[in-house]
C-alpha cells in the first residue's frame, strides 16, 4: 500500500504547480485585458500635437520639444494633483526623467500658479504643462490618470498605460521603443 501512497505525493507538488502557473497566466491576462480596454480609445501612429505654456511660463510645442531628442524616445505623463497613485508614481517619473526625456500634463489641477506650488512641494523637477479642462489628455484618449504615454523617435505612439506603472516598466517601454528603427 505504500507503494500505491508515494506516486499520488509526488503528483501533488505537480498539480500545484501547474494551478499556481494557471492563476498566474490568468492574472496576466486580466491586466492586459484591462489596460488593452482602457487604452482603447487611444489613437495610434502619430502623437496629436499639442501646445502651451509651462508652469515656469516656458512655451512648449510638442514637435519642438520632440525635436530637441532628435533620435530618442519621449515619455508623456499624465497624472493630478488629487490623484493617490498618481503621487505613488511620481517617484518613478522622477526617476526615469535623469535619464529619458519627459514631460508632464497636470490634468485639471488648476492653473500654472497652483500647478507649479505643487510641483516646488514635492521636487517635481520634470517640465509640466498645465490642462486645467484636461483637453490634450481627451485628444489622446485617455481613460484617466496616471497615463503613460511613449513616443518613439519618428513621432508615433508606441506604448500607452493607464494606471501605477513600475520604474522598470515604464524604463523598458522607452528602451524598446527607442530600438525600433524609424
Amino acid at each position: 500500500m505504500s507503494d500505491n501512497a508515494a506516486p499520488a505525493e509526488a503528483e501533488k507538488p505537480s498539480r500545484r504547480w501547474r494551478r499556481r502557473a494557471a492563476e498566474v497566466l490568468l492574472f496576466i491576462a486580466i491586466v492586459i485585458s484591462v489596460q488593452l480596454w482602457q487604452t482603447r480609445d487611444t489613437p495610434r501612429g502619430p502623437a496629436p500635437e499639442f501646445a502651451g505654456r509651462l508652469v515656469d511660463g516656458q512655451p512648449f510645442d510638442l514637435a519642438t520639444w520632440r525635436a530637441t531628442h532628435a533620435g530618442r524616445p519621449v515619455l508623456l505623463y499624465f497624472w493630478a494633483e488629487w490623484c493617490p497613485i498618481c503621487k505613488t508614481t511620481a517617484g518613478n517619473v522622477g526617476n526615469v526623467s535623469a535619464d529619458w526625456p519627459v514631460t508632464s500634463i497636470a490634468i485639471q489641477s488648476g492653473t500654472a500658479a497652483p500647478v507649479a506650488r505643487v510641483m516646488d512641494d514635492k521636487a517635481y523637477r520634470w517640465p509640466t504643462l498645465p490642462d486645467p479642462a484636461a483637453e490634450v489628455l481627451r485628444r489622446y484618449g485617455l481613460a484617466g490618470v496616471p497615463s503613460f504615454v511613449v513616443i518613439n523617435p519618428a513621432g508615433d505612439i508606441r506604448f500607452v498605460a493607464v494606471g501605477y506603472t513600475s520604474e522598470i516598466g515604464l524604463r523598458l517601454r522607452l528602451w524598446w521603443a527607442g530600438r525600433e528603427t524609424p
